[in-house]
């Protein structure tokens, strides 16, 4: 039901598990941006090199078999058979760990022109998150990931490092957000779909004949929704074909045609017909203001707008930059598979010294 955006990365991402919000949420490009390939001047281990900063493979197989094993974790070895347009979904979060650490090594940079700098307590604590993450590792995942103490302790310096570049560049980015603008309702809805799923999940509309079927489904449950005393509860059980009946929202978060018409309603309102992508719906608004809710959403909208802000210095000090891929070594790398190696918690693990990325 709501907005579909980056349709592809939600098919391939789990975005909340795995993505390092306010840092990789900002620029609009893959982090190493437009790709000047060398095949000669790299090191042996050089995945990438920007400007005077470099990745080693060592670290990004850090970020890429942390990813790997979150993904396993959750649905098991078989979905990296999962493709889509022809790109399968290890090519993609291969795609995803480059991203990621390339905007880290990109921020650093940055901290370095603005002299941002991590203090004394700030260098231990990466020091005691190497130490504690080095820990769980067992010597197979040391091996096949080639790593060291030292190689992770770098890594969280330099992802402490990339946030406190963030937190820097936003520091002054206060907005002042309206009641109005961040006010978030509360709706039932009963949906008619107008499409169906075939065995493999994809959609198929209906026919002309099966979407006016549906329409005189939609007209029949607002005519009992108008109805003195009428128990939209009930209705909903009786109609609806959406798994979910209850939806809190802010503007631009749903399908527009559902959103203009749920915010035009009073409290206990009931829509007309209101037609979407999924089918037709029938809207009765339950609450027009939700002060807890709006308050949460005016963080979440300041937050948004810092990063907007953000992305926009980064993607021009990225334009500034020369960036290449040693595109031999990058065509090599893929997972480790191997039974010994499951460790997922290096983000955890930094969390628990620095705080939530």
């Amino acid at each position: 039901m709501r907005k579909k955006k980056y349709e592809k990365a939600a098919a391939f991402c789990l975005a909340a598990a795995l993505t390092l919000t306010s840092l990789t949420g900002c620029g609009a490009g893959d982090g190493i941006g437009t790709k000047v390939v060398l095949t000669t001047g790299f090191d042996k281990d050089e995945i990438f090199r920007i400007e005077t900063s470099t990745c080693t493979l060592p670290e990004l197989m850090v970020y890429l078999t942390t990813i790997q094993n979150r993904y396993e974790s959750v649905y098991g070895t078989e979905i990296w058979n999962t493709n889509a347009d022809g790109v399968t979904l290890e090519e993609n979060v291969k795609d995803i760990a480059l991203a990621q650490i390339a905007q880290i090594k990109t921020m650093n940079l940055m901290a370095e022109r603005y002299e941002v700098k991590l203090d004394d307590e700030e260098k231990a604590q990466a020091e005691n998150a190497a130490k504690t993450y080095y820990e769980t590792l067992n010597d197979t995942e040391i091996a096949l990931m080639g790593v060291s103490e030292k190689l992770i302790e770098r890594l969280y310096t330099e992802l402490a490092l990339a946030e406190k570049m963030y937190q820097y560049t936003i520091k002054d980015i206060n907005p002042e957000i309206s009641d109005d603008e961040a006010r978030t309702i509360t709706v039932q809805h009963i949906l008619i779909k107008t499409y169906a799923l075939d065995g493999t999940g994809k959609k198929i509309e209906y026919t002309e004949n099966a979407r006016r079927d549906a329409y005189e489904e939609a007209r029949e449950a607002l005519k009992a929704a108008r109805e003195e005393d009428a128990d939209f509860d009930e209705l909903i059980r009786k109609y609806s074909e959406d798994d979910k009946a209850t939806y809190s929202f802010g503007k631009g978060e749903m399908d527009s045609a559902f959103e203009e018409a749920a915010f035009n309603l009073g409290t206990g309102e009931v829509s007309d017909i209101v037609e979407t992508e999924y089918g037709y719906h029938i809207i009765k608004c339950i609450n027009t203001f939700d002060r807890e809710e709006t308050d949460t959403n005016k963080i979440k909208i300041v937050e948004q707008r810092r990063e907007e802000a953000f992305g926009k210095e980064y993607d021009a000090y990225v334009e500034t930059l020369t960036r290449n891929l040693n595109e031999d070594l990058w065509n090599t790398v893929g997972f480790i598979h191997d039974e010994n190696v499951a460790t997922q918690n290096f983000f955890e693990v930094y969390a628990q010294y620095f705080g939530a990325l």
